[in-house]
C-alpha cells in the first residue's frame, strides 16, 4: 500500500529529518570532518526507516512531489542567480585554462563510468548517473537527474544510485583532497610548512573570496525583508522562464530538463539586471534561499529513497565507484597540477578538484584550507576554485550530459 504525504506533512517530516540530521553531525565526528550535509545525514537515517516499513509492514511512504520539484527548482534557480560571467575578468587567463582542463574531465568521468558500466553488465547510463551526473554534479544535480533517467530512459534504480554514488564521492572527495596536494607540495618541493604559531593564527581566518557564495552556507547573512521580496520575485521569474522554456520546447531539438531551464532563466536575469541594467543584486538573499531549498530538496529525496531497488547494484556501484576515485587521483596529479603550471598553486587546486569534482564546493574549499593553513595561503586557488567548481562546471556538465543522452538515450 502507498501513501503520499500532503504538502504539509512533505514540509514538517523535511525539516524533521533536517534537525535529526543537525543532532547526528553534532555528534559524530567523521560526518562533519568529511562535511556531510545534514539532509545527507538525516535522509539516510529517514529513508532507513521508511525501508523497514516497507519490508516488514508492506507499506511505501512518498513525499508530495510537487513540492518537491519546487524545492529543486529554486535551488537550480539559486545557482544561476549567482553566476555573475563579469567575474571571469577576475580569474583571467589562469580560470579558462582551468575550466577547460575540468571540461574535459566531465567528458573522461562519463567515458569511465560507462566503460565500466558495460563491463558489469549495467546499462551504459547508468555509468553516466554514477559520472559526472552525481560526481561532478553533486547531490542537487543526482536528484535532479535520477527521476528523468528512470522515467524517460528506463535506467531502473537510477535515483538511489546517483544519491548513493554523491554521498561516496563526498567523503572520497574529502579523503583524497588533502593527501594529494601534500604529495605534490613534497614531490615537488613547492613549500615548508608554517610553524605552529603562524598556523594556529591562521586556522579561523574567514575566507573574505567565499564570505557571501552559497558553498558557505553556515555564514551570517544580513538581510531585510525588501532585499527578501525582490529576491523570491527573481526565483519567481527564474521558475516562471523554466515552466515556459519546457513547453515551448517540448519535442524540439533543444527540449531540456526543467532544472536546466532554471538555472539558464537566472544566468539570464542575474546578467541583464547587473550588466545591462546596472542593478544591485543581493547575493546574501539569494544564498539564504537557496541553501534553504537545497536543504529541503534533498531532505525530501533522500527520505524517500527505495533502498530496497540498491541491492542489486551493490557490487557494481562499488567497482564504479573506486574507478572513477582511481581516475580523479590520476587527473588531477598528471593533467590539472602540470597545465595549471605545477606550482604550489596548483598543487593547491588539484586538492580543491577532488573536493568539488567527487563531491560538492564546500568539500574544495576545506580540502584547500587545510592545506593552506598547513604551507600557506594561495588567493589564485580560492578565488578560481569557487567561481568554476560552484558556478562554471554545472553549464559544463549540462551540455556535457544532454549530449550524450542525445547520442546514446
Amino acid at each position: 500500500m502507498d501513501f503520499i504525504l500532503n504538502p504539509t506533512y512533505t514540509l514538517m517530516l523535511a525539516v524533521l529529518v533536517l534537525y535529526v540530521g543537525r543532532i547526528l553531525n553534532k555528534h559524530i565526528p567523521f560526518l562533519t570532518k568529511y562535511n556531510i550535509p545534514e539532509p545527507v545525514a538525516g535522509g539516510l537515517v529517514g529513508a532507513i526507516i521508511f525501508y523497514l516499513i516497507h519490508q516488514f509492514a508492506g507499506y511505501t511512504i512518498s513525499v508530495n512531489k510537487p513540492m518537491q520539484d519546487t524545492f529543486m527548482l529554486m535551488f537550480f534557480a539559486s545557482i544561476g542567480l549567482s553566476a555573475n560571467f563579469a567575474k571571469l575578468k577576475e580569474g583571467g587567463k589562469p580560470l579558462i585554462i582551468f575550466l577547460i582542463a575540468i571540461s574535459f574531465f566531465v567528458i573522461i568521468q562519463n567515458g569511465v563510468g560507462m566503460a565500466i558500466a558495460s563491463a558489469v553488465g549495467l546499462d551504459p547510463l547508468m555509468g553516466v548517473v554514477a559520472g559526472s551526473i552525481a560526481l561532478v554534479g553533486g547531490l542537487g544535480t543526482a536528484g535532479a537527474w535520477g527521476p528523468i533517467f528512470e522515467t524517460k530512459y528506463s535506467v531502473e534504480g537510477a535515483l538511489p544510485m546517483g544519491i548513493a554514488s554523491a554521498t561516496f564521492g563526498m567523503v572520497v572527495g574529502g579523503l583524497m583532497g588533502g593527501p594529494l596536494a601534500r604529495y605534490l607540495i613534497r614531490k615537488h618541493n613547492l613549500a615548508s610548512p608554517l610553524n605552529a604559531e603562524i598556523r594556529e593564527e591562521n586556522k579561523d581566518a574567514p575566507l573574505t573570496d567565499s564570505e557571501y557564495t552559497f558553498e558557505a552556507p553556515q555564514k551570517v547573512r544580513l538581510i531585510t525583508a525588501d532585499n527578501a521580496i525582490v529576491t523570491l520575485g527573481m526565483f519567481a521569474f527564474a521558475l516562471a522562464f523554466a515552466e515556459t522554456m519546457k513547453n515551448l520546447t517540448i519535442g524540439t531539438a533543444i527540449e531540456l530538463p526543467t532544472f536546466v531551464w532554471a538555472l539558464g532563466g537566472g544566468i539570464l536575469l542575474r546578467n541583464v539586471l547587473e550588466t545591462g541594467l546596472k542593478q544591485e543584486i543581493f547575493d546574501r538573499s539569494i544564498d539564504v534561499f537557496g541553501n534553504t531549498a537545497l536543504a529541503l530538496f534533498l531532505a525530501m529525496a533522500l527520505v524517500s529513497l527505495k533502498l530496497w531497488q540498491l541491492a542489486d547494484l551493490a557490487i557494481p556501484m562499488i567497482i564504479l565507484l573506486i574507478a572513477q576515485s582511481i581516475a580523479m587521483w590520476v587527473f588531477a596529479v598528471y593533467i590539472s597540477f602540470r597545465v595549471m603550471g605545477k606550482n604550489y598553486d596548483s598543487a593547491v587546486l588539484a586538492s580543491g578538484l577532488c573536493g568539488f569534482g567527487m563531491g560538492a564546493t564546500p568539500n574544495a574549499i576545506a580540502n584547500m584550507q587545510a592545506i593552506t593553513n598547513m604551507y600557506g595561503p594561495s588567493h589564485k586557488a580560492f578565488l578560481i576554485v569557487p567561481l568554476v567548481g560552484a558556478f562554471f562546471i554545472d553549464l559544463v556538465n549540462v551540455v556535457v550530459i544532454q549530449s550524450i543522452l542525445q547520442i546514446f538515450g
